[in-house]
């Protein structure tokens, strides 16, 4: 299994952007929120998972992963822990709060669980589970002998 990091505008990740249950306007040729975003599509195009960070109102100092699906047959915790991985590797160390992410009620995020999330809240709006990766758990950057897990296409 490889992840490639492709634009936010990739058709293949839109594809599967627009079967994830947040997605807000399907069709639309952008699926991220303003910001950086790190977005990651396994080599056979069955997951997709993108990291944000910019400024929050929330308080925390964290990245989040504002989108994850995994239609394949790759363990779902282990993609995750991979593409933490490649996160540190192109940003760096995490912020002080480390990694969050949201996740629906009806899922209660046991994939995120399984690679480390612990839950620490709930979202003001709509009261979806609040789960955090402290920064202390961060997987390590990819090193360059692992670098074979991540490709990178020519971004335009």
């Amino acid at each position: 299994m490889c992840w490639i990091e492709v634009k936010k505008s990739d058709p293949r990740a839109l594809k599967l952007a627009d079967r994830h249950y947040t997605r807000q306007k399907p069709g639309t040729n952008q699926f991220c929120r303003p910001g950086h975003n790190l977005v990651l599509l396994s080599k056979d195009e069955k997951a997709l998972w993108v990291t944000w960070r910019g400024l929050r109102d929330d308080g925390l100092d964290a990245w989040e992963c504002t989108l994850f699906r995994n239609e394949g047959d790759y363990l779902s915790s282990h993609l995750i822990v991979l593409a933490l991985g490649i996160t540190s590797l192109k940003w760096g160390q995490p912020p002080k709060d480390g990694v969050i992410t949201y996740v629906g009620k009806h899922l209660k995020g046991g994939t995120f669980h399984a690679a480390g999330f612990r839950k620490i809240g709930e979202s003001k709006w709509n009261r979806l589970p609040l789960l955090q990766l402290t920064a202390d758990r961060m997987p390590p950057p990819l090193q360059p002998a692992d670098i074979s897990l991540f490709e990178h296409e020519m971004l335009i």
